[in-house]
C-alpha cells in the first residue's frame, strides 16, 4: 500500500472518530472572546506539557504586545494527550497555542482540517532557519504547515554524583562516560552499584528502552507506510532486548517512569541515574528540588547519539485569534527565545542561529553541577536523524511496550508472557 493511499486512509479515519465524537463545533462565547483595545485578544492560551521553559519569555511577550499569556501545563503526556482529543472533537477547550509531541503529531496532522496553516499567517518564510527534517515534519499530508519547530530530545544521562561517591565509583563526567561506552558496559557498572548500595542505579527499564530504540532509527512501531510492525521492528527487539538485560541484571529502582513513586524518587535518591534527553533536565531539576542542587551532573550516553522525543507548536482552527496565535508560536519557537528556554529548562534548540549562539555553546547549568550541556547536547544534533513515527507511535509505546517491560521487571510476568502481552495489545492500540 503507498504511503499517499495509507495517510488518506488514516486521515479519513481520523476525522470520521472527531465527527463521532461530536464534530469540529464552534465554540460557544467565553472569557477568552475578549479583546483589547485596537482589536487584539486580551489573552492567548497556550497548552504544554512537561517543562517548555516559556514561563520568563511570555513575560516579555506581554510587555512587548499588552497581550497576556496563560501557561497551561500538563505534567504528563499521557494525560496531556486525551485532553487535546477531546478539544477538537468537540470544537471548544483548546488552547491558542498547542504543544504537539514527536509521538503524537502524525496522529494529530492526520487532519489538517483541525489546524491553521502557519505558512500563511507568521511573518515570513522560516524553513531555512531550522533543522531541514525537522521543519518538514511539521507539515501536514495536504502540505500545509502545522507545526512551528520547538526543540530535539538529544540523549545523556542523568547522574547523581553523592550517590555515585557512595558506591565508590567514578563521579567526574569523563570518567563517568568511560564507565559506558556501551550498554553492556553502563549493565555492568548498575551491577558495582547494586553491590555497594543493595539499591537500583537506574529508575527503570523503560527509560532505557526509550534511549536505545530511539539510538537504534529505521521502523519502530510502524514501517514507513505505517503498517504495525511491533512484533518485526529490530529497533524495537533491539531496545527490549536491553531492556530484559537490566532486568535480570537487577539494576533498576523498579520505579515506573512519571508515577508519583518515580518523580519522588529524584528527591529520595531511590535511584541514581536516568537517561535524559535534553528536555527532561527541567523535570529532574524540578523533582529533586533546590537541596539536590549540584549533585546531579549529565555525562553521554551509551552507544552514540540518539534523540528521545522534541515538539512543535501548531494553532487550532478553534482559536478565535488565529493571527495572534501564530504570531506567539512564532515568537517562542525563534533563536532568542529557544535559547532562553534551553537555559530555563532545557529543551534543545531546533534553530539553526540559536544552535550557533555563542551563549548558548557556553551554556552550564548550575543545578547539574554546572555541565556544559551547551556543549554535551549540541554537538550531538547534527548526528541525529529523523525517525518515522507512525500515528498511534505514543499509545503503542504506553499502552503497549511499556506496561509489557514493567510487568516482566517487576515480576508479575516471564519474558515469554510479557512479549506475548506486548504483541497483542500493541496491535490493539496501533490499529485505526
Amino acid at each position: 500500500m503507498s504511503v499517499t493511499t495509507r495517510r488518506t486512509r488514516l486521515a479519513a479515519a481520523a476525522l470520521a472518530a472527531v465527527t463521532a465524537l461530536g464534530g469540529l463545533a464552534a465554540c460557544g462565547k467565553d472569557d477568552d472572546d475578549a479583546t483589547a483595545s485596537g482589536g487584539k485578544p486580551a489573552k492567548l492560551v497556550v497548552d504544554t506539557f512537561g517543562e517548555f521553559g516559556y514561563d520568563e519569555i511570555v513575560k516579555q511577550y506581554e510587555k512587548d504586545t499588552g497581550i497576556k499569556v496563560e501557561l497551561r501545563k500538563t505534567a504528563q503526556l499521557n494525560e496531556y494527550r486525551p485532553k487535546i482529543v477531546r478539544a477538537l472533537a468537540t470544537g471548544k477547550g483548546a488552547a491558542d497555542v498547542v504543544a504537539l509531541e514527536e509521538g503524537i503529531l502524525n496522529e494529530f496532522k492526520a487532519n489538517p482540517a483541525n489546524w491553521a496553516d502557519l505558512g500563511k499567517l507568521v511573518s515570513k518564510d522560516h524553513s531555512s532557519e531550522y533543522l531541514p527534517w525537522k521543519w518538514e515534519l511539521g507539515k501536514a499530508p495536504d502540505g500545509r504547515l502545522i507545526g512551528l519547530p520547538t526543540d530535539v530530545g538529544s540523549l545523556a544521562v542523568c547522574y547523581r554524583r553523592d550517590l555515585f561517591q557512595a558506591a565508590k565509583l567514578p563521579t567526574e563526567r569523563d570518567q563517568v562516560a568511560a564507565l559506558w561506552p556501551d550498554w553492556n558496559a553502563f549493565i555492568e557498572t548498575g551491577k558495582k552499584y547494586r553491590a555497594a548500595t543493595g539499591k537500583g542505579m537506574l529508575d527503570s527499564v523503560t527509560t532505557a528502552s526509550s534511549a536505545v530504540m530511539f539510538q537504534q532509527g529505521g521502523d519502530l512501531f510502524y514501517d514507513k507506510d505505517d503498517n504495525v510492525v511491533a512484533d518485526t521492528s529490530a529497533s524495537v527487539k533491539s531496545a527490549w532486548d536491553t531492556a530484559i538485560a537490566m532486568a535480570d541484571a537487577n539494576i533498576t529502582a523498579e520505579t515506573a517512569t512519571w508515577s508519583p513513586e518515580w518523580s519522588a524518587g529524584f528527591k529520595q535518591g531511590t535511584f541514581a541515574a536516568t537517561f535524559c534527553p535534553s528536555w527532561m533536565l527541567g523535570i529532574v531539576a524540578d523533582n529533586s528540588g533546590p537541596e539536590n542542587k549540584g549533585k546531579w551532573d549529565v555525562a553521554p550516553v551509551p552507544g552514540g547519539a540518539g534523540n528521545w522525543g522534541g515538539s512543535w507548536l501548531a494553532v487550532p482552527t478553534q482559536s478565535k485569534h488565529p493571527k495572534e496565535a501564530a504570531k506567539l508560536a512564532e515568537y517562542l519557537t525563534n533563536a532568542q527565545s529557544q535559547v532562553a528556554a534551553f537555559k530555563l529548562k532545557g529543551p534543545l534548540p531546533t534553530n539553526l542561529e540559536a544552535l550557533k549562539n555563542p551563549e548558548f555553546l557556553a551554556y552550564t547549568n548550575e543545578y547539574f553541577n554546572n555541565a556544559p550541556t551547551g556543549k554535551i547536547f549540541g554537538d550531538s544534533v547534527s548526528k541525529i536523524q529523523p525517525l518515522h513515527l507512525g500515528p498511534k507511535h505514543q499509545a503503542v509505546k504506553e499502552n503497549a511496550f511499556e506496561p509489557a517491560l514493567r510487568s516482566y521487571e517487576n515480576g508479575q510476568s516471564t519474558k515469554d508472557k510479557a512479549w506475548e502481552q506486548y504483541v497483542k495489545d500493541a496491535k490493539t492500540q496501533g490499529a485505526f
